[in-house]
């Protein structure tokens, strides 16, 4: 069995290039100052889930796009206005981001109890973690004493956000800026386990995948098949969705990376693991070693939730996570 201890030493391993900012973050932040926030995070997040075992993804999701956009700030919450087209509305988050109400439910309650004490960035760190609690991940602790930023731009989550499309290089790149190494980023990517996909993302690899192409090669025939079952050619129906894992969608395991062994990643950004020599073998070997791929998980989301991280007097405490205060 994986314990704290172990989970906490592979933390202080991993955790490179963190900003200085970002140490001031600390396990048990609200203890005295609101000592039930994660319990009430974790309350809503069970209700949420009771209701639709998809919101689990939901909000892992949430907390890779808020930390890839201005870092976890949780500008990802905040609404759009009449002068503003905040990132939630990007293309690159709508409609596929949900579990927003899972956050406002658990604000609501704390602001009863704790007013302005819990930051919403915080709020999102506790729900991803929940989240893969819940559908059988590890469970690890959260640093929090994150910030509330005061920014939201939909151009930038379409400029830091890594879309369907990337490849492995690209993929590498695009979380070395973040801090992230390309293992890291290979282990993250399991997140894809959990979740489902709008048919929109990925139809081009079924349809007009290149000029000497219709169909990706390197997607499974089969496959291929039954997901153009799903997804018919030319449909721009935002409600036609597929899950991710299609063996096990709703739990934490390593389903996705045998799917990928399997040329069953659904997902340009998925089947390029396979396309390089270290990551294919990272691949391989989270498959074989589904315990030692919950540990490191759980150590990746956490350093992935100190990029950027707010603190001090630095941003707010909004009191209502979709405005700025």
């Amino acid at each position: 069995m994986v314990t704290c201890v172990s989970i906490a030493l592979l933390i202080v391993l991993s955790c490179v290039c963190i900003h200085q900012s970002e140490a001031q973050l600390q396990v048990g932040f609200y203890a005295t100052s609101c000592a039930t926030a994660e319990v009430i995070v974790k309350d809503e997040v069970q209700k949420g889930f009771a209701k639709d075992k998809g919101v689990a993804a939901g909000l892992v999701r949430m907390h890779f796009h808020d930390c890839f956009v201005r870092g976890c700030d949780g500008s990802v919450l905040i609404d759009s206005t009449p002068s503003n087209t905040a990132e939630k509305d990007s293309p690159a988050n709508n409609p596929s981001l949900r579990g927003f109400e899972v956050i406002d439910n658990a604000k609501a309650r704390l602001e009863t109890l704790c007013p302005g004490k819990v930051s919403c960035a915080d709020m999102v760190a506790f729900a991803a973690r929940d989240s893969i609690e819940l559908t059988g991940g590890l469970g690890y602790d959260v640093p929090a004493g994150r910030r509330d930023g005061r920014v939201s731009l939909a151009s930038e989550a379409s400029a830091n956000l890594p879309p369907p499309s990337f490849n492995v290089d690209q993929l590498t790149q695009s979380f070395a800026k973040k801090g992230l190494t390309q293992e890291e980023m290979v282990t993250l990517s399991g997140a894809h386990t959990i979740g489902r996909a709008h048919c929109t993302s990925f139809s081009n690899r079924l349809y007009s995948f290149n000029a000497t192409n219709s169909q990706d090669p390197s997607l499974d025939p089969l496959y291929a098949d039954q997901l153009k079952k799903q997804c018919p050619q030319g449909s721009t129906d935002p409600t036609l969705v597929v899950p991710m894992d299609p063996a096990t969608p709703t739990v934490t395991d390593v389903g996705y990376y045998r799917a990928v062994l399997a040329n069953k990643g659904l997902f340009t950004s998925d089947q390029t693991l396979l396309t390089d020599t270290v990551t294919a073998s990272q691949v391989n070997q989270n498959t074989l070693n589904p315990a030692s791929w919950k540990s490191k998980f759980a150590a990746a989301m956490v350093k992935m939730g100190q990029i950027g991280a707010l603190t001090g007097s630095d941003g707010e405490i909004r009191i209502n996570c979709r405005k700025i205060n």
